[in-house]
Protein backbone atom coordinates (compact mmCIF):
# COMPACT_ATOMS: atom_id res chain seq x y z
CA UNK A 1 0.00 0.00 0.00
CA UNK A 2 1.29 3.48 -0.94
CA UNK A 3 0.58 6.71 0.86
CA UNK A 4 1.66 10.24 0.05
CA UNK A 5 2.80 12.36 2.94
CA UNK A 6 3.04 16.09 2.51
CA UNK A 7 6.43 17.58 3.26
CA UNK A 8 8.04 20.88 2.61
CA UNK A 9 8.36 21.45 -1.12
CA UNK A 10 6.37 18.37 -2.24
CA UNK A 11 4.98 14.98 -1.38
CA UNK A 12 6.90 11.91 -0.22
CA UNK A 13 5.45 8.56 -1.11
CA UNK A 14 5.64 5.73 1.35
CA UNK A 15 4.60 2.21 0.61
CA UNK A 16 4.09 -0.94 2.53
CA UNK A 17 2.53 -4.25 1.98
CA UNK A 18 0.26 -6.16 4.23
CA UNK A 19 2.30 -8.34 6.48
CA UNK A 20 5.36 -6.20 6.18
CA UNK A 21 6.57 -3.46 8.44
CA UNK A 22 5.79 -0.02 7.22
CA UNK A 23 8.91 1.78 6.07
CA UNK A 24 10.20 4.18 3.42
CA UNK A 25 10.20 2.89 -0.13
CA UNK A 26 13.64 2.47 -1.45
CA UNK A 27 14.71 4.74 -4.25
CA UNK A 28 17.31 3.63 -6.71
CA UNK A 29 20.46 5.67 -6.47
CA UNK A 30 22.40 6.90 -9.47
CA UNK A 31 25.17 4.51 -8.65
CA UNK A 32 22.76 1.59 -8.61
CA UNK A 33 21.22 2.62 -11.89
CA UNK A 34 24.64 2.84 -13.43
CA UNK A 35 25.48 -0.54 -12.11
CA UNK A 36 22.43 -2.05 -13.71
CA UNK A 37 23.16 -0.39 -17.07
CA UNK A 38 20.32 2.20 -17.11
CA UNK A 39 21.52 5.79 -17.19
CA UNK A 40 18.68 8.03 -15.94
CA UNK A 41 19.73 11.02 -18.06
CA UNK A 42 19.94 8.92 -21.19
CA UNK A 43 16.60 7.30 -20.41
CA UNK A 44 14.87 10.65 -19.95
CA UNK A 45 16.48 12.05 -23.11
CA UNK A 46 15.27 9.04 -25.04
CA UNK A 47 11.73 9.47 -23.73
CA UNK A 48 11.71 13.19 -24.56
CA UNK A 49 13.10 12.65 -28.06
CA UNK A 50 10.49 10.09 -29.07
CA UNK A 51 7.56 12.55 -29.53
CA UNK A 52 9.78 15.03 -31.33
CA UNK A 53 10.99 12.37 -33.75
CA UNK A 54 7.45 11.23 -34.39
CA UNK A 55 6.41 14.80 -35.18
CA UNK A 56 9.25 15.13 -37.62
CA UNK A 57 8.14 11.94 -39.32
CA UNK A 58 4.56 13.12 -39.66
CA UNK A 59 5.69 16.52 -40.91
CA UNK A 60 7.89 14.86 -43.50
CA UNK A 61 5.04 12.71 -44.75
CA UNK A 62 2.75 15.75 -45.05
CA UNK A 63 5.36 17.78 -46.91
CA UNK A 64 5.99 14.87 -49.25
CA UNK A 65 2.27 14.59 -49.98
CA UNK A 66 2.03 18.31 -50.70
CA UNK A 67 5.02 18.07 -53.01
CA UNK A 68 3.37 15.24 -54.95
CA UNK A 69 0.12 17.18 -55.29
CA UNK A 70 1.90 20.36 -56.45
CA UNK A 71 4.00 18.40 -58.93
CA UNK A 72 0.93 16.69 -60.34
CA UNK A 73 -0.87 20.01 -60.68
CA UNK A 74 2.07 21.61 -62.48
CA UNK A 75 2.42 18.70 -64.87
CA UNK A 76 -1.30 18.72 -65.62
CA UNK A 77 -1.32 22.47 -66.18
CA UNK A 78 1.60 22.20 -68.57
CA UNK A 79 0.01 19.35 -70.52
CA UNK A 80 -3.45 20.95 -70.75
CA UNK A 81 -3.80 23.42 -73.64
CA UNK A 82 -4.62 26.92 -72.61
CA UNK A 83 -8.25 27.87 -73.19
CA UNK A 84 -7.17 31.10 -74.78
CA UNK A 85 -5.03 29.21 -77.31
CA UNK A 86 -7.77 26.76 -78.29
CA UNK A 87 -8.86 27.76 -81.72
CA UNK A 88 -12.56 28.50 -81.62
CA UNK A 89 -14.50 27.94 -84.81
CA UNK A 90 -14.13 31.08 -86.80
CA UNK A 91 -17.36 32.79 -87.78
CA UNK A 92 -18.28 32.63 -91.43
CA UNK A 93 -16.79 35.47 -93.40
CA UNK A 94 -19.13 38.36 -93.81
CA UNK A 95 -20.29 39.15 -97.28
CA UNK A 96 -18.56 42.21 -98.64
CA UNK A 97 -20.77 45.28 -98.48
CA UNK A 98 -22.60 46.06 -101.65
CA UNK A 99 -21.25 49.10 -103.44
CA UNK A 100 -23.53 52.14 -103.43
CA UNK A 101 -26.20 52.31 -106.08
CA UNK A 102 -25.35 54.21 -109.20
CA UNK A 103 -27.45 57.13 -110.32
CA UNK A 104 -29.24 54.96 -112.87
CA UNK A 105 -30.00 52.34 -110.24
CA UNK A 106 -31.27 54.93 -107.79
CA UNK A 107 -33.53 56.43 -110.44
CA UNK A 108 -35.06 53.04 -111.21
CA UNK A 109 -35.58 52.20 -107.52
CA UNK A 110 -37.29 55.52 -106.91
CA UNK A 111 -39.60 54.92 -109.87
CA UNK A 112 -40.41 51.43 -108.61
CA UNK A 113 -41.22 52.55 -105.06
CA UNK A 114 -44.77 53.89 -105.67
CA UNK A 115 -45.61 50.78 -107.71
CA UNK A 116 -44.34 48.62 -104.89
CA UNK A 117 -46.43 50.50 -102.33
CA UNK A 118 -49.63 50.10 -104.32
CA UNK A 119 -49.03 46.38 -104.85
CA UNK A 120 -48.36 45.76 -101.18
CA UNK A 121 -51.44 47.66 -99.98
CA UNK A 122 -53.75 45.83 -102.36
CA UNK A 123 -52.26 42.46 -101.46
CA UNK A 124 -52.68 43.03 -97.74
CA UNK A 125 -56.25 44.29 -98.15
CA UNK A 126 -57.29 41.33 -100.30
CA UNK A 127 -55.55 38.78 -98.06
CA UNK A 128 -57.24 40.14 -94.94
CA UNK A 129 -60.57 40.03 -96.75
CA UNK A 130 -60.08 36.36 -97.54
CA UNK A 131 -59.24 35.63 -93.92
CA UNK A 132 -62.33 37.47 -92.66
CA UNK A 133 -64.45 35.60 -95.18
CA UNK A 134 -63.03 32.24 -94.09
CA UNK A 135 -63.89 32.89 -90.43
CA UNK A 136 -67.37 34.13 -91.39
CA UNK A 137 -66.56 37.70 -90.43
CA UNK A 138 -67.11 39.03 -93.95
CA UNK A 139 -69.63 38.19 -96.63
CA UNK A 140 -68.94 37.46 -100.26
CA UNK A 141 -70.54 40.74 -101.18
CA UNK A 142 -68.03 42.59 -99.01
CA UNK A 143 -65.06 40.55 -100.22
CA UNK A 144 -65.62 40.95 -103.96
CA UNK A 145 -64.80 44.70 -104.16
CA UNK A 146 -61.47 44.06 -102.47
CA UNK A 147 -60.55 41.41 -104.99
CA UNK A 148 -61.68 43.58 -107.91
CA UNK A 149 -59.59 46.50 -106.65
CA UNK A 150 -56.54 44.28 -106.16
CA UNK A 151 -56.78 42.85 -109.67
CA UNK A 152 -57.05 46.34 -111.15
CA UNK A 153 -53.99 47.45 -109.15
CA UNK A 154 -51.96 44.47 -110.34
CA UNK A 155 -52.81 45.14 -113.98
CA UNK A 156 -51.90 48.78 -113.61
CA UNK A 157 -48.65 47.83 -111.89
CA UNK A 158 -47.73 45.57 -114.79
CA UNK A 159 -48.25 48.41 -117.27
CA UNK A 160 -46.14 50.78 -115.18
CA UNK A 161 -43.38 48.19 -114.81
CA UNK A 162 -43.22 47.67 -118.56
CA UNK A 163 -42.69 51.40 -118.98
CA UNK A 164 -39.59 51.36 -116.76
CA UNK A 165 -36.11 50.99 -118.18
CA UNK A 166 -33.98 49.27 -115.54
CA UNK A 167 -30.18 49.41 -115.82
CA UNK A 168 -28.52 46.13 -116.78
CA UNK A 169 -27.46 45.51 -113.17
CA UNK A 170 -31.12 45.49 -112.03
CA UNK A 171 -32.68 43.71 -114.96
CA UNK A 172 -32.97 40.44 -113.02
CA UNK A 173 -34.73 42.11 -110.09
CA UNK A 174 -37.05 43.89 -112.52
CA UNK A 175 -38.02 40.62 -114.20
CA UNK A 176 -38.66 38.99 -110.82
CA UNK A 177 -40.91 41.83 -109.74
CA UNK A 178 -42.84 41.69 -112.97
CA UNK A 179 -43.31 37.93 -112.59
CA UNK A 180 -44.59 38.46 -109.04
CA UNK A 181 -47.19 40.97 -110.22
CA UNK A 182 -48.43 38.51 -112.84
CA UNK A 183 -48.76 35.82 -110.15
CA UNK A 184 -50.84 38.23 -108.08
CA UNK A 185 -53.11 38.74 -111.08
CA UNK A 186 -53.63 34.99 -111.48
CA UNK A 187 -54.37 34.64 -107.77
CA UNK A 188 -56.96 37.41 -107.82
CA UNK A 189 -58.58 36.03 -110.97
CA UNK A 190 -58.87 32.62 -109.31
CA UNK A 191 -60.59 34.14 -106.27
CA UNK A 192 -63.07 35.94 -108.53
CA UNK A 193 -64.19 32.61 -109.97
CA UNK A 194 -65.62 31.83 -106.52
CA UNK A 195 -68.23 34.54 -107.04
CA UNK A 196 -69.30 32.90 -110.30
CA UNK A 197 -69.85 29.32 -109.16
CA UNK A 198 -69.97 29.75 -105.36
CA UNK A 199 -67.17 27.21 -104.79
CA UNK A 200 -64.80 28.21 -101.96
CA UNK A 201 -62.13 25.85 -103.28
CA UNK A 202 -60.96 28.68 -105.51
CA UNK A 203 -59.53 30.34 -102.40
CA UNK A 204 -57.34 27.32 -101.72
CA UNK A 205 -56.23 27.22 -105.35
CA UNK A 206 -55.34 30.89 -105.33
CA UNK A 207 -53.30 30.74 -102.11
CA UNK A 208 -50.06 29.15 -103.52
CA UNK A 209 -49.98 31.72 -106.32
CA UNK A 210 -50.32 34.54 -103.84
CA UNK A 211 -47.64 33.06 -101.60
CA UNK A 212 -45.11 32.63 -104.41
CA UNK A 213 -45.70 36.19 -105.58
CA UNK A 214 -45.25 37.53 -102.03
CA UNK A 215 -41.91 35.71 -101.69
CA UNK A 216 -40.61 37.23 -104.92
CA UNK A 217 -41.71 40.71 -103.87
CA UNK A 218 -40.04 40.23 -100.49
CA UNK A 219 -36.72 39.21 -102.06
CA UNK A 220 -36.64 42.20 -104.37
CA UNK A 221 -37.73 44.56 -101.60
CA UNK A 222 -34.95 43.31 -99.30
CA UNK A 223 -32.39 44.41 -101.88
CA UNK A 224 -33.87 47.81 -102.61
CA UNK A 225 -35.56 48.77 -99.32
CA UNK A 226 -34.12 46.76 -96.40
CA UNK A 227 -36.19 48.82 -93.98
CA UNK A 228 -39.06 49.51 -96.38
CA UNK A 229 -37.94 53.12 -96.84
CA UNK A 230 -37.53 54.77 -100.16
CA UNK A 231 -33.84 55.59 -100.80
CA UNK A 232 -32.74 59.20 -100.95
Amino acid sequence: MTRAVPVSGGMVAFGWQLGEPMGRKSVASPERSSATGHDPSALWASRLSRPFGFRLLVLGVVLLGLLVVITFALVREASTPNRATISAPSPPPLAPPRPPFTRAEEAYIKALWPIHGAVERSTVRMSLGQIFYTINDMSRTELKPRVDDALATYRQAESRLRALQPPPSLQGAHDDYLAAVRLFQKSAAEVLRMFEDGNDDHLRTAYPLNQEASNKIREVGAKFWPNEFVPN
